[in-house]
């Protein structure tokens, strides 16, 4: 996407964003003038602008001069300063300290130790915050069919964090050792290290291709894998700052605040947003959402980062900062990489 900008519209795009950051008003092309090191013209500048605006980039809200950044722009923003953000978390020791000092104080208690860290959040970055709680990535690690007699069979499910399922599965029809082995070694060879959202048509069909006559049997085993991955603890969601968002006037008339005050009542729609964050953040742990893009409607005119934290054997959690679409997206990307490592070393050092 940020190919189609040189250097220069790219300097002007992010000048606005800074401007727009700082003020939540629109910018015009006397500001990023003063506001830059590119010694343009405010002509220049306005031309550079109005191609910025066609492209998409940047929006003007009324009749007024100024410009506001797009969804897009924002996008272009945050992906620039993701790829130039270097990875190191020491560069506030003494916050870090100070945070580590915070998050420890009651480690023994979990869920008092995730509501800190949302508290903690809030006031660091003056956002709404979310956590959740820890849980198992439901791996397959084993299956194992066993028959019992000629109409019965036993059915093993073993899933990462050991969490096991037997169930008696009645046979249709009588199936020989033979049989029982070739099926044990077709399940594991193809599931092995698969979670249930992996398991797609493609792989159900290549399954029931190869198990022949037995490809009802195969998906009645499936059916007690999706009932094994999808049992468990609730998730337990930790919340706080969403009185927060209050302060951000794009934010506070009486629409876009009941809409949010009622995001964090129900959680339901913060659980539809920590699980898509966990679906989409595989490899990196950072998602971030902008305007339309993320999952919860009611959040169409915010911006959300989130962050999963891995705490070792498949038990991981996600962390969520929720504020404006013009929201200090460093900072929040800061904090939460400081947060990640203490309540990794936290739990680490308590389990």
């Amino acid at each position: 996407m940020g190919q189609e900008l040189d250097e220069r519209k790219l300097k002007i795009l992010k000048a606005i964003v800074h401007n727009y950051l700082e003020t939540g008003e629109p910018v015009g092309s006397r500001t990023i003038s003063k506001y830059t090191d590119l010694n343009l013209s405010s002509a220049t500048i306005r031309n550079e602008m109005s191609d910025l605006e066609d492209m998409g980039y940047i929006v003007q809200p009324h009749t007024s001069a100024g410009r506001i950044p797009s969804d897009k722009g924002y996008r272009l923003y945050v992906d620039n300063m993701m790829k130039e953000k270097e990875e190191e978390l020491s560069e506030k020791q003494q916050e870090i300290t100070e945070m580590k000092e915070f998050l420890t104080e009651k480690v023994e208690q979990v869920e008092e130790l995730l509501q800190n860290t949302a508290k903690l959040l809030a006031n660091n970055t003056n956002y709404a915050t979310v956590v959740s709680s820890p849980r198992f990535t439901k791996r397959i690690k084993f299956i194992q069919l066993s028959l019992i007699n000629e109409d019965k069979m036993l059915c093993v499910v073993v899933m990462e964090g050991n969490v096991i399922k037997n169930k008696i599965v009645n046979l249709s029809k009588n199936i020989d050792g033979e049989t029982v082995l070739k099926l044990n070694i077709l399940f594991n060879s193809t599931l092995n290290g698969m979670t249930i959202e992996e398991i797609n048509l493609g792989t159900i069909s290549q399954i029931t291709g190869q198990a022949g006559e037995q490809g009802e049997l195969v998906r009645r085993v499936l059916e007690i894998i999706a009932e094994v991955a999808g049992s468990g603890e609730d998730m337990k969601i930790f919340t706080s700052g969403a009185t927060n968002m209050l302060k951000y006037p794009e934010l506070s008339d009486n629409v876009h605040a009941s809409e949010i005050i009622n995001v964090f009542e129900e959680k339901q729609q913060l659980e539809t947003l920590i699980t898509s964050s966990e679906e989409g953040s595989a490899g990196t742990g950072i998602q971030v959402y902008i305007g339309n893009e993320t999952p919860v409607q009611n959040m169409k005119d915010c911006s959300v980062v989130t962050m999963t934290y891995d705490i070792g054997d498949g038990v991981q959690g996600t962390i969520g900062i929720i504020g404006p679409k013009r929201m200090d997206y460093e900072k929040v990307v800061e904090n939460l990489k400081t947060v990640k490592k203490q309540l990794d070393d936290a739990f680490q050092n308590n389990t």
